[in-house]
């Protein structure tokens, strides 16, 4: 029972702690394959020693530690150690004790921040665009390859090629491990704005598990996208995505009941919504929109959560205002999960029937089958209707779609009370 616990424990702290391992060891190896693998081996370490001797006090930094004993190692194995020496300044031959705050020092510099540098790093160039961004959530968040390829809507193997295809360019092309700077720092913008987006969802409304949230992922997208703002500060989207994911997170305590299971937006105690997180979530859309241009997808988003975030109940919701919003986010985006949001905003400010001919307009789709919340949506605009029946077997077609234990609860729930009681 003890091992079982300590287990889970260990699970948890690599979920919240291998994005920064993995950074901090490609930061030593330039070689993000192998700063995965060592991670891995400094996890394997903990599963075999921690069940006996305990959780340590902090257990990320004895993760570090093991996996940077273990870089350092391999550095000497594959006779680079000279060359490492040279390029640190540091006499690593002084002994463990000494070798990791003069390594931590040496490959400091003015960002400081090795997960920022890892983003930039897997979204290089040099790699297609859904490779950059698989490779990123698969370093940075810690997803599974089965967690992105659902965040994608692809097949799970074509992630894992990506991934593997990704890690090998990376590391025979020597693509160094820094922050870039000019020209080359706007190429790459977007790319990154994107995966930082897609963290933030995934710990927003996890794709799978046995919880809602993983508000950790949302704080260090959240992070992540406050840093980028300061190194690109004349770039609309980047104070556009920052101001969508403040006002997002604003709402991750009204999201969830203390018991965990999930609230929907227009069911959740607004007093729970953080009110520095809008007011931080506001001055970031105003600065997105007083910098010269049409207005991007993200400054669009978060003009839309504005608008809920403004208003004090949900009937005072300007739904009018939020379906010209999607009006323009679709015809920039041309998505069909942008059309089926807008449905939703046209159900609201126009009637359910409205809604509902704008979602069967898009549900053939292709790039939304599978994805649980077309039925979901159905169902609640049928319920609307007072179309139970047909109601409940969308909510049931949903719940078998989703991969989140609450979300499926969630949707049963409704399933459920579609049901006619017995006479």
């Amino acid at each position: 029972m003890q091992a079982t616990e300590t287990h889970r424990t260990i699970d948890a702290v690599w979920r919240i702690e291998s994005a920064r391992l993995i950074a901090g060891l490609a930061r030593i190896v330039r070689d993000v394959g192998v700063a995965e693998e060592l991670a891995q081996d400094a996890l394997v370490a903990a599963l075999e020693q921690w069940p006996q001797s305990g959780v340590p006090q902090n257990p990320g930094a004895w993760l570090m530690a093991t996996a940077k004993h273990r870089a350092i190692d391999r550095l000497r194995r594959n006779k680079r150690f000279d060359r490492k020496l040279e390029e640190l300044g540091h006499d690593l031959a002084a002994g463990r004790d000494a070798v990791e705050p003069d390594l931590d020092a040496a490959l400091d510099d003015d960002i400081g921040d090795d997960l920022l540098r890892l983003v930039f790093m897997a979204c290089h160039p040099i790699l297609p665009t859904e490779a950059r961004v698989a490779l990123t959530l698969r370093l940075l968040g810690g997803l599974t390859t089965d967690e992105i390829a659902r965040a994608f809507l692809v097949p799970e193997p074509t992630v894992a090629q990506r991934i593997v295809r990704a890690k090998r360019t990376l590391a025979e092309k020597q693509v160094p491990f820094e922050v870039p700077r000019g020209a080359e720092l706007a190429e790459r913008l977007s790319s990154v704005l994107g995966v930082i987006y897609l963290i933030f969802n995934e710990g927003y409304t996890a794709t799978a598990g046995d919880d809602w949230l993983r508000s950790d992922l949302c704080q260090e997208a959240l992070r992540l996208g406050r840093i980028v703002a300061e190194l690109a500060p004349r770039e609309p989207e980047v104070h556009g995505l920052v101001a969508l994911m403040e006002i997002q997170a604003s709402r991750l305590r009204a999201r969830v009941s203390p018991t965990g299971e999930p609230i929907l937006l227009l069911d959740q105690n607004r007093a729970l919504w953080d009110q520095l997180l809008i007011g931080r979530g506001l001055a970031a859309l105003d600065r997105a929109e007083k910098i010269e241009g049409p207005r991007g997808a993200y400054t669009l988003q978060a003009a839309i959560a504005a608008c809920h975030a403004r208003a004090r109940t949900a009937a005072e919701t300007d739904w009018p205002q939020i379906v010209r919003l999607y009006d323009e986010l679709a015809r920039l985006t041309s998505s069909p999960v942008v059309e089926l949001n807008r449905a939703v905003a046209v159900a609201m400010a126009s009637g359910p029937q409205s809604g509902l001919d704008l979602v069967d307009a898009v549900a053939a789709d292709p790039a939304l089958q599978g994805y649980h919340l077309l039925p979901s949506v159905r169902g609640d605009l049928l319920v609307k209707l007072g179309r139970l029946e047909e109601a409940r077997h969308e909510f049931q077609r949903a719940a078998t779609l989703t991969r989140n234990a609450r979300e499926q609860e969630l949707l049963l729930g409704r399933a459920a009370a579609c049901e006619k009681p017995v006479q």
